[in-house]
């Protein structure tokens, strides 16, 4: 008799962790950086530069960036299956129509990055600064945000399934259009969120509850006088 695979909880501990191997080769970028359809497979990349490049359909399995400078570099159909940034700095970095799975992202600067129309599942970022960035139109499923710097973030149309925001600050951030069903916010700052209708069937703590006040109020056209 066949069984059944037991179904995920609707909200699980953690996202999967990706699977890196032990042994990893050096990586030893060409002179002109990352290209079309250059493929990495099992690879450590160190402390290069390998900023204001840009590649189309550049694939990354099982590899691990540490302190790697990738500022303002465009990737467009990107493809990241168990790969980890390490303090890497990913500070405007556009990542267009790409897809990331079982990814890590620690203690990483993503100022001002444009990851648009972009599939995340199963993916950590944790302690990064992120504020000024966009993932307009992205979908998130699994995923969670701890510790982050977000504000003034831009969530504009971003689909999010089973996500978490964990003692991160949204201040300005914005959420217009979004679908956000069961998004949690713990111990978040969110004040001066915009498109907050888009956070409808969000559970919000009552931190983050006190922060959203004149949000929800500006919404529904009430004004609050001191």
């Amino acid at each position: 008799m066949p069984t059944s695979r037991p179904s995920r909880p609707a909200h699980s501990a953690e996202p999967a962790a990706p699977a890196i191997p032990d042994d990893l080769a050096e990586a030893h970028p060409p002179e002109r950086g990352l290209a079309d359809d250059d493929v990495y497979l099992s690879t450590s990349f160190g402390a290069v530069d390998l900023s204001a490049g840009a590649a189309e359909d550049t694939e990354f399995a099982g590899c691990r960036f540490t302190r790697t400078r990738l500022a303002g570099t465009a990737l467009r159909r990107a493809r990241l299956t168990d790969v980890e940034f390490r303090g890497a700095d990913l500070a405007s970095t556009t990542v267009e129509d790409g897809v990331l799975r079982q990814v890590a992202v620690r203690d990483a600067r993503l100022t001002g990055a444009v990851w648009s129309g972009t599939g995340l599942r199963d993916v950590l970022f944790d302690g990064c600064r992120a504020d000024l960035s966009r993932f307009r139109f992205s979908r998130f499923t699994d995923v969670v945000f701890r510790g982050c710097v977000l504000t003034e973030a831009d969530f504009h149309g971003a689909e999010l399934r089973r996500v978490r925001f964990e003692d991160c600050r949204l201040d300005g951030a914005r959420f217009d259009r979004a679908s956000a069903p069961g998004t949690r916010f713990t111990r978040c700052e969110l004040g001066g969120i915009g498109g907050v209708e888009g956070l409808r069937g969000a559970v919000v703590d009552a931190v983050g509850a006190h922060g959203l006040m004149a949000a929800w109020a500006g919404a529904m056209g009430i004004t609050i006088e001191d």
